[in-house]
C-alpha cells in the first residue's frame, strides 16, 4: 500500500480543483493579457498576433468614454451600496424585534434576493414604462407628478432609477448578515444598557453598533466589489443609454469587445477593471485584518 506524507496528500487533493482553475480561469487570463497588447479584431482573424505594445491602455486611459463608464460606475456604486447598507440595516433592526408576522416578514426578505437579476430588471424596466408604468401612475394618482414621465429615457435619472431596482434586489442580503449578527448580541448586554437609563439611540451606538460593524463591514466591501462589476441589470433595462448615460465599465468592455469585436483594446478594459476590482479585494482583506487585530 502506497503511503503519502500529508503534504503530498494535500497536493494531491488539491489537483483537481486546481486543474480546473489554471483551464478555466487561468488559461483565458493569459490569453486576455496577450490579446491586450495586441490589435486583435474579430473581424480580422490575422490581426492577433499583431502586436502594439501598450497602445491599448495609453487609448483607453486616454477615451473619454471610457473614464465616463468608471464615473458612471462610480455613481452607481456609491448610490446603490449606500442605500442598501442604510436600508438593510435598518430592515434587520426591524425584523429583530418581537411583533406578530415577522416570521412571514423574514421569509419574504429573502425572495428579492433570490429573484434572477435579469427577471428583477424586467419587472423594474415594466414599472418604469413610460406609458403603463406602476410608478407613473401612482405618482400621478397622488399629485406628485402632472404627467407619465419616462424615467429610463431622462439621461439626468436613469442611472438612479437602474439603481433603485438593483438596491430592491440586494439589500436583502445586507438585511439577512446585519440580521444574524443582532442575533448574536446578548439580551443581558441590553437590559444593562436599559437599566442604566440609556435611551434607544446610546443602546443602539454604544452596545449595538460596534457588534454589527464588522458584518456590516464585510457586507459593504462585498456589495461594493460586486456593484462595481454591473453589467447584467444595465444590459436589460437601458443598453446602456439614453446617451451613455447608464454605461458601465463593465457594458463598456461588452461593447468594445463583442459589439465593436476590437478583442484587443476590450482586453486592455477589461484588464483595467480586474485591476481596479483586486484594489477592492485587497482593501477588503486589508480591513478585515485590521478589525481582526483591533479585536
Amino acid at each position: 500500500m502506497i503511503r503519502f506524507s500529508r503534504t503530498a496528500t494535500a497536493w494531491l487533493l488539491l489537483t483537481p480543483m486546481m486543474t480546473i482553475i489554471i483551464g478555466v480561469v487561468g488559461y483565458p487570463l493569459i490569453k486576455t493579457v496577450y490579446y491586450s497588447f495586441t490589435a486583435a479584431h474579430l473581424a480580422a482573424p490575422g490581426t492577433t498576433d499583431s502586436w502594439i505594445g501598450l497602445k491599448n491602455y495609453i487609448k483607453a486611459l486616454g477615451n473619454s468614454q471610457f473614464l465616463d463608464s468608471i464615473s458612471n460606475t462610480s455613481y452607481f456604486v456609491c448610490v446603490s451600496v449606500s442605500a442598501e447598507i442604510i436600508l438593510g440595516v435598518l430592515v434587520a433592526l426591524l425584523l429583530n424585534q418581537k411583533f406578530h408576522g415577522r416570521t412571514l416578514l423574514r421569509a419574504l426578505l429573502i425572495l428579492p434576493l433570490a429573484l434572477p437579476t435579469v427577471v428583477n430588471a424586467m419587472m423594474w424596466r415594466l414599472i418604469y414604462a413610460p406609458d403603463f408604468g406602476a410608478l407613473n401612475a401612482l405618482l400621478t394618482q397622488i399629485g406628485l407628478i402632472e404627467s407619465y414621465r419616462s424615467w429610463l429615457g431622462d439621461p439626468d435619472l436613469a442611472l438612479s432609477m437602474v439603481a433603485i431596482a438593483d438596491v430592491w434586489k440586494n439589500f436583502p442580503l445586507v438585511a439577512l448578515i446585519t440580521l444574524a449578527a443582532l442575533q448574536s448580541i446578548s439580551k443581558d448586554l441590553i437590559e444593562a444598557a436599559t437599566l442604566d437609563g440609556a435611551s434607544a439611540w446610546q443602546r443602539f451606538w454604544n452596545v449595538v453598533f460596534p457588534a454589527i460593524l464588522a458584518p456590516v463591514s464585510v457586507a459593504l466591501v462585498l456589495r461594493t466589489i460586486e456593484a462595481f462589476k454591473v453589467f447584467d441589470i444595465v444590459y436589460v433595462m437601458t443598453r446602456g443609454g439614453p446617451a451613455d448615460s447608464t454605461k458601465t465599465v463593465s457594458f463598456h468592455v461588452y461593447q468594445e469587445a463583442f459589439a465593436y469585436m476590437r478583442i484587443g483594446s476590450g482586453a486592455s478594459y477589461a484588464l483595467i477593471v480586474v485591476l481596479i476590482s483586486s484594489f477592492l479585494i485587497a482593501t477588503y482583506m486589508w480591513l478585515l485584518k485590521k478589525q481582526g487585530n483591533t479585536a
